[in-house]
């Protein structure tokens, strides 16, 4: 619950988003990694032979966290550029190192690198909640993989499948959506030091045209933020097609949390399934009786969110001039954010939701048994037409009989007697025992169940073994 304030609050912050994705996308988080990218930087022009003292080196690695943003606040009003205004933050508690700070370096340097170090640990945390939810989602799909219900075409009943299986679907898209993350962040790069526009000049200057040295040093500042390698060409930023890719990738897993929460949601509608509902929670504050389904709500809606989002970055990577321009800085500075602490928020809710997930299997077969009747006619008129019966006859007694027992469930509300009118008809020649045995859902469901399990072999179980020891109990939604 929020606390009064008397400005706006970001909602994702306040209500939904985990501290440890609030963490990674901190004023803390971005600053102290400009510090250790201008460290990184440092060590590497010291190793490659420019005068930098181990003094100097020292007094950096010493102030990385000691950030005083009061300070910084001053020196933005005046100067107008952010990172100036850190270097000379930096600079003030760091006279020793003063002279060397940003060396050659261009304010790409810290910001781009810095984007991409953040990109990639919201990505791992992003997996890891993921995977924790296939797992989850995957051991409920094999608790439930024989157990039948209705199939759904257009919204109207169709063929058996087994619940297994439908989460089997929802699982899989989830799966894809890990494996399409993953590749991802294992392309990720750095953008190393590549100077004011890409071309490293700055750095042919500082040493003195030594190629060589300045190639090494890409690849030293690279490695010390734990990659090992860099974007092999970049303007003064890097590509900004890079952010549409993972928000991109982002909307890709909303599209499938949006279409599994629907069905959850349309599922709760029939009784079938219902999401957790506390003891003391409150579906309505009008009708004391509801028992809404707001937690898949809030993961619909904020995959909205999401989806929306993705533009934003397309656009920007689109209309960038030449080398850079600066339209591209505040638009980043909210779409990367808000997309990971939206996603986050989701996977948090999702997994509360598969952990306590209620499936009513007296009220599926209820439905089963409703419909059951009209789905296995094709399979009553070819047992019949063995007995010697003719097929046509046979199909136009099941129409009259079937229309008969459609207005007695839509008109009259009443349960569906199809079976009992085709075990009164002699010229069926079934007995209503054959009838009542070929009402066993279990023979309508095809392969779902061993589909379900061939699933968990082929592709669920991969996951489980790189993902295993991940504490899937650890994560809780907010409110």
């Amino acid at each position: 619950m929020s606390k009064g304030s008397g400005i706006y609050q970001n909602p994702l912050v306040e209500r939904y988003a985990s501290a440890a994705m609030l963490k990674i996308f901190s004023s803390d988080e971005k600053f102290s990694t400009w510090r250790r990218l201008w460290l990184a930087l440092a060590k590497a022009e010291q190793a490659l032979g420019l005068d930098i003292s181990d003094g100097q080196i020292a007094e950096l690695a010493a102030n990385i966290d000691n950030i005083d943003y009061e300070l910084a606040a001053k020196y933005e009003k005046k100067l107008r550029h952010d990172v100036m205004a850190h270097v000379h933050t930096l600079g003030d508690i760091c006279p020793l190192a003063r002279p060397i700070i940003h060396l050659g370096a261009t304010s790409a340097y810290v910001g781009d690198n810095t984007d991409i170090i953040v990109m990639k640990k919201a990505l791992v945390l992003v997996r890891e909640k993921l995977a924790a939810l296939v797992i989850k989602m995957s051991n409920l799909a094999e608790k439930y993989r024989n157990l039948p219900t209705l199939g759904f075409t257009h919204m109207q009943p169709a063929q058996l499948t087994t619940v297994g299986k439908r989460i089997a679907l929802w699982t899989y898209d989830l799966a894809m959506d890990l494996e399409n993350l993953e590749e991802f962040e294992n392309r990720l790069k750095l953008r190393g030091a590549k100077g004011t526009t890409g071309t490293q000049a700055s750095f042919m200057e500082l040493f003195n045209g030594d190629e060589e040295k300045v190639k090494k040093l890409d690849l030293l500042v690279a490695e010390q933020l734990g990659f090992n390698s860099t974007y092999a060409v970049v303007g003064q930023t890097t590509s900004r097609k890079i952010d549409a890719d993972c928000v991109n990738r982002l909307a890709l897993l909303a599209d499938s949390l949006h279409k599994m929460t629907n069905d959850l949601r349309l599922l709760q509608s029939l009784k079938e399934v219902e999401e957790p509902f506390e003891s003391t929670q409150i579906g309505s504050s009008a009708m004391a009786y509801k028992r809404n389904p707001m937690r898949s709500e809030r993961i619909a809606s904020l995959s909205k969110y999401v989806i929306s989002l993705s533009s934003s970055p397309h656009l920007v990577a689109a209309t960038q001039w030449f080398e850079r321009t600066l339209d591209d800085s505040a638009n980043k500075r909210l779409t990367i954010p808000e997309a990971f602490l939206a996603i986050d928020a989701s996977l948090e809710i999702a997994i509360n939701v598969f952990s306590e997930l209620k499936v009513y299997e007296k009220v599926i077969r209820a439905h089963i048994v409703r419909e059951l009747p009209f789905m296995i006619t094709e399979n009553i008129i070819m047992n019949a037409v063995k007995k010697g019966r003719d097929r046509q006859e046979l199909h136009e007694r099941i129409r009259v009989h079937s229309m008969v027992a459609a207005k007695r469930v839509k008109e009259d509300g009443l349960d569906n007697n199809l079976i009992e009118l085709i075990a009164s008809d002699d010229y069926f020649g079934i007995s209503k025992c054959e009838l009542d045995q070929m009402m066993n859902p279990d023979l309508y469901t095809g392969r779902a169940g061993n589909q379900v399990t061939d699933f968990i072999r082929e592709i669920i179980e991969p996951i489980r073994a790189r993902y295993g020891k991940i504490e899937i109990e650890k994560y809780e939604m907010k409110v």
